[in-house]
């Protein structure tokens, strides 16, 4: 095996390699948040490879099929909305923190196309983790008498996945929009 100086290479030719790699790897994740938060999942691997300003061949290296970009910034967005919503389920009981949650959520899936797709179809792991969230706060407001007692997994889904849709569908960018639609949410499951 020839070393890298052999091959007429620098000795440090590998680990600038590995860091341009790292650099290139960073530019895709952030364009992949900027062009998917505006287009959504319909975003193509070409406009993200064009923002991040490297080729399509650069994005494959780092995630094989689409469907591994939308679902590893889908998970970061996630992470992203969980820092963001700690405030809410710090509020003061249930009710408060059940609602201060719902009203976060729809501020954020305003600004962002990827994630209110991935919570409209409910189908990808990052949705499901929103969901554990909202379903455990409903339950915990049920209990207090805040949210209808009959209210279930599927009447939350349905309502709160409904409204994310249409307003995705009707290509609506609006936060106070968004917040008026979570707040006829939480209107729908009180008592």
């Amino acid at each position: 095996m020839q070393t890298s100086e052999a091959r007429g290479e620098p000795a440090q030719a590998a680990p600038l390699r590995r860091a341009d790699a790292r650099r290139n790897h960073e530019r895709v994740v952030a364009a992949a948040i900027e062009v998917f938060a505006e287009f959504g999942p319909q975003a193509t691997v070409p406009q993200i490879a064009a923002r991040a300003g490297v080729g399509k061949a650069t994005v494959y290296r780092s995630f094989p099929a689409k469907e591994d970009l939308v679902e590893a910034i889908a998970q970061l967005r996630l992470e992203e909305l969980k820092r963001d919503t700690e405030a809410a389920l710090g509020e003061t009981g249930p009710e408060r923190a059940f609602h201060a949650y719902v009203l976060r959520l729809f501020e954020n899936l305003a600004r962002d196309r990827l994630l209110a797709g991935r919570l409209a179809e409910a189908t990808s792991p990052a949705a499901g983790s929103v969901l554990t969230v909202l379903t455990e706060l409903m339950q915990a407001a049920k209990v207090s008498g805040t949210v209808r007692e009959d209210a279930t997994l599927l009447d939350l889904r349905v309502i709160l996945c409904g409204a994310a849709l249409q307003l995705m569908t009707v290509a609506e960018r609006d936060p106070a929009v968004w917040r008026r639609y979570g707040e006829l949410v939480l209107q729908a499951l009180r008592p």
